[in-house]
């Protein structure tokens, strides 16, 4: 139900935004705005104010703003507030306008959540330099070591953990050149990063190095009682440093020495303190009564403006990554398994919400910056369609025949069709029980 309804909020924004803006240009130059629909199909609540029919419909997948004569079969008397009767440039502000509202809110969300104060893994800012290598992993098998540091991937340089990982995800099942450096020599490799979980993310098997950080100190538990703190880096255990073990494997040490005293050592405020802790035993399974992060988490709490800076720059950065993935789609360089429909948005945002409202807003934006450049390609049906269009017919100097114009409108709906089936597939087949289904068909 969560993901219902996490689904429903993010889609009914961006569908509202969109419109708006379709609507508010309309409205600006003078077009007569006859429907204003959130969603598709019966109209199940509506209202008329000045001319303009406000409606909810059943299928809530979309919307659309109904203008008069906007297109060559819609009947026209010639009024100058129709659509077709405004000039291209104001045409192009009409349709210009959804897709630059979507663009608009992902800037918008994302400067309020990183405004109100984000905690991310402080290592995603760090160089990639490999920490671990696991065990056959497609990074094993390529030669890289613990101790590399990765300086390219996919023919591009990157230099932080989080430039790596955007550059891996869409990258699955293809053997791509990547460029490390060891002992301050550069060496070319190439790796195939492994498809992991229903979405075929690219993985190569590495991780940083890595501590694990105290979230929250139970009330009178034995690391209270030692004198650790939340925000507390946990750097060794008995003298091994924490690296070393996954946090499972350091809870599972820890479990161990249930009564018996063991030597943490941490990180508070940059420097480095050593306590003795005696677990508690609990049905044989020592405690501290910690709650712990598997790495360590930074805080920051921007100015408004530079909240703005840093949320243009993410969302560049989310450009560049769409765009490469829609140019691997073309290459078959991205695996068309990693586009999602509704059922794979709605999953997404429901995981969102169950973690906290900025991951929930954060995906909003996403979402937004997706749909809004989605828009803008010259697909004829879509926004960017009709505006390519447009380009055309003025480059030209003269406009289509109706029959050209229906040409390309059906074209631009077959390649619809094509993306909706696919995406749709994927869906499906994520469901455990219909994947299994599918395969067998």
């Amino acid at each position: 139900m969560t993901n219902l309804w996490a689904f429903l909020f993010v889609l009914g924004v961006l569908v509202f935004v969109h419109e708006l803006g379709h609507f508010l240009l309309a409205r600006w130059n003078g077009v007569r705005v006859l429907t204003f629909s959130l969603g598709f199909g019966p109209k199940l609540l509506k209202m008329t104010r000045g001319g303009t029919e406000y409606c909810i419909s059943a299928i809530p997948l979309g919307g659309y703003v109904k203008m008069a004569g906007e297109t060559p079969d819609d009947p026209r008397s010639g009024a100058s507030d129709e659509f077709l009767s405004k000039t291209k440039w104001q045409r192009f502000q009409v349709l210009i306008a959804g897709p630059a509202m979507n663009l608009l809110l992902a800037v918008g969300v994302m400067t309020f959540v990183i405004w109100s104060g984000a905690t991310e893994p402080a290592f995603e800012q760090r160089a990639p330099v490999v920490g671990r290598v696991l065990p056959g992993s497609p990074a094993e098998k390529a030669g890289i070591r613990t101790g590399d540091v990765i300086v390219a991937f996919a023919e591009r340089e990157v230099d932080t953990w989080q430039g790596l990982q955007m550059r891996v995800v869409p990258r699955a099942n293809r053997e791509v050149p990547i460029v490390i450096r060891r002992d301050g020599a550069r060496q070319h490799l190439t790796v195939v990063p492994e498809a992991q979980t229903k979405y075929e993310i690219g993985d190569l098997g590495i991780g940083p190095d890595i501590h694990p950080e105290v979230v929250q100190v139970m009330p009178g538990s034995a690391a209270e009682a030692a004198g650790i703190k939340a925000r507390d880096v946990i750097v060794s255990l008995d003298g091994v440093d924490t690296t070393t073990y996954t946090l499972q494997e350091l809870i599972t040490r820890i479990g161990s020495k249930a009564g018996q005293p063991v030597a943490i050592g941490i990180v508070r405020g940059g420097q480095r303190q050593d306590l003795q802790v005696t677990p508690r035993d609990t049905n044989g399974v020592g405690r501290l009564g910690v709650q712990l992060s598997p790495f360590e988490t930074v805080i920051s709490k921007p100015g408004f403006a530079q909240a703005i800076g840093l949320s243009v720059r993410q969302n560049v950065e989310w450009t560049g990554l769409i765009g490469e993935m829609l140019v691997g789609l073309f290459t078959a360089e991205t695996s068309p398994r990693q586009l999602m429909g509704p059922l794979g948005i709605a999953e997404v945002a429901g995981g969102a919400a169950a973690i906290s409202w900025a991951a929930l807003f954060g995906t909003m934006a996403m979402v937004s910056l997706n749909l809004g450049l989605l828009n803008l390609l010259p697909i004829p049906i879509l926004d960017g369609g009709h505006i390519a269009i447009l380009a055309i017919e003025g480059l030209a100097g003269r406009d289509f025949s109706m029959r050209v114009k229906e040409r390309m409108l059906m074209a631009g709906f077959a390649v619809l069709m094509v993306l909706m089936v696919t995406v749709m597939y994927n869906d499906l087949s994520r469901v455990e029980w219909l994947g299994r289904l599918l395969r067998r068909s």
